[in-house]
């Protein structure tokens, strides 16, 4: 049950560089160096990240971050690295960008390169390599200068400044705006040294940051949505001493007044829900229905019965849900192993829900569950047949499209009584079989049960909405 900590982190190294120590306006030979932090989820320390920037003697600019996480999910102990690498000319246009996300299951490789009018896009992910090509993004080193272009010269508070970045694992420009708060006056190591104080929007997903400068650009702090993730400055020693004492699952968990009885069979769930919750986090549909009260929300789950769908054939011709049929960067349901896999499970069946049905009973059956800090993708599960919530749904959502049945990725809360009571994060899937609907291989739910609160819907990139609100909520029972 760990698909937003694996969004937060994926989203971490894009969100950082954001706060790169560089200016137009200044000699940039001599922001040259290193910087060290360390990496906290809701203030408990979690990882560790370095920051480098490398100037060549013609001005060509690097900026490399290393980020090494120490997760403790429930008692199993797991590492994860997240490297990125952003190289510009010595006309400050954008070259190439280099990613890699080690874990558990081996790497996950990007590297886009600019050529004329394109940017290259190849990427090796459970073993099997891609090639894509884009529009050569805007990006330049001026838009890695937006934060420190605040503070130069004569700053002005209010002043606002607009940047892009390109985002491979995302693939997609992600547009931001940065803004001068206010200038403040602190003691550091008994100097009184002037700070910055500067938030940034990331627009397409809602994400904000508030970021610390001091006048050399240094950034002092970065708090993320509001906490969920925290990178400060810290001597190198003291940044890598991290070890695995906070539980990221319990810790960011909603903790309930009163257990949750039946949880998988009650037919209907009523709560009071506490929280940062936005417009788009609010899904309503059958199974599930938000509405606002004063400064609360209530929430109604139901259990959908399957006689009550209306039911479609395997590959229905229906415009609206093509796009979710189609493979992705983590879901490769054109590969061989997934469409043959697809048609063993499926056999015969036509009927869409039935055909979504066994599929979801087969993964439930055969993927072992244990929790997992890892970048999930369909064919990795496949060969390891391990794996928690997030390899439940990748899996599934790759046999579903292979087989003719348009799938996408869901995530929100589900209650369960394990460790402690409570609404912990979680993914399943949604599948078109006539209408939508939620489908969790992780329960064996042909249809997901009253517990499941929708937040979003889509790949990574949406998922990432889901940082403003863990380990914020708080929710009420009422029975």
């Amino acid at each position: 049950m760990t698909t937003s900590l694996k969004a937060l982190l994926t989203f971490l190294v894009a969100l950082t560089f954001g706060s790169a120590t560089l200016a137009q306006e200044i000699d940039i030979r001599a922001l040259a160096g290193k910087d060290w932090y360390g990496l906290y989820m809701n203030g408990q320390k979690v990882g560790y990240s370095m920051q480098e920037t490398v100037v060549s003697g013609d001005g060509a600019v690097t900026l490399i971050e290393d980020a090494r996480f120490k997760l403790n999910m429930v008692g199993i102990k797991q590492d994860m690295r997240i490297y990125s690498k952003r190289a510009y000319r010595a006309d400050g246009t954008l070259a190439s960008i280099e990613s890699s996300i080690d874990d558990i299951s081996g790497p996950t490789k990007l590297h886009a390169a600019v050529q004329g009018d394109s940017l290259v896009l190849r990427s090796t992910v459970g073993g099997q390599d891609n090639r894509e090509v884009f529009p050569a993004p805007a990006e330049s080193v001026s838009d890695m200068t937006a934060q420190f272009r605040l503070i130069s010269g004569n700053p002005v508070v209010g002043r606002s400044i607009e940047f892009s970045l390109f985002e491979p694992v995302f693939k997609r420009e992600i547009g931001g705006v940065s803004e001068l708060l206010a200038i403040e006056e602190r003691l550091l190591d008994g100097v009184a040294t002037r700070v910055y104080k500067i938030k940034t929007l990331f627009r397409d997903m809602g994400i904000e940051s508030v970021a610390y400068f001091i006048e050399d650009g240094t950034v002092l702090e970065d708090v993320t949505a509001g906490g969920a993730i925290t990178m400060r400055l810290e001597p190198e020693d003291v940044a890598k001493d991290v070890n695995y004492t906070n539980d990221t699952i319990v810790s960011n968990a909603a903790k309930v007044d009163q257990p949750v009885h039946n949880a998988r069979n009650r037919t209907a769930l009523s709560l009071r829900i506490q929280g940062p919750l936005a417009e788009d986090h609010l899904f309503n549909d059958r199974r599930q229905h938000f509405e606002r009260d004063g400064g609360s929300f209530t929430f109604v789950g139901r259990k959908i019965s399957a006689s009550s769908l209306t039911t479609a054939p395997l590959f229905s011709n229906v415009p609206e849900t093509a796009e979710w049929l189609k493979p992705s960067l983590f879901v490769q349901s054109d590969n061989p192993k997934i469409i043959e896999q697809a048609k063993k499970i499926v056999g015969d069946e036509t009927d869409a829900f039935r055909a979504s049905s066994l599929l979801s009973e087969w993964v439930y059956a055969n993927v072992r569950s244990t929790f997992s800090a890892q970048m999930s993708n369909s064919l990795d599960v496949l060969d390891s047949m391990e794996g928690d919530c997030t390899e439940h749904s990748i899996l599934y959502i790759g046999l579903a499209r292979a087989a003719g049945i348009p799938a996408r990725e869901v995530a929100g809360l589900i209650y369960t009584g394990y460790p402690e009571p409570g609404f912990y994060f979680h993914q399943w899937a949604t599948a078109w079989v006539g209408e939508w609907i939620d489908v969790d291989p992780t329960f064996n739910q042909p249809i997901a049960d009253a517990t499941h609160i929708k937040l979003v819907e889509g790949d990574l990139f949406e998922q990432t909405r889901l940082l403003p609100v863990i380990g914020q909520l708080h929710i009420q029972v009422d029975d």
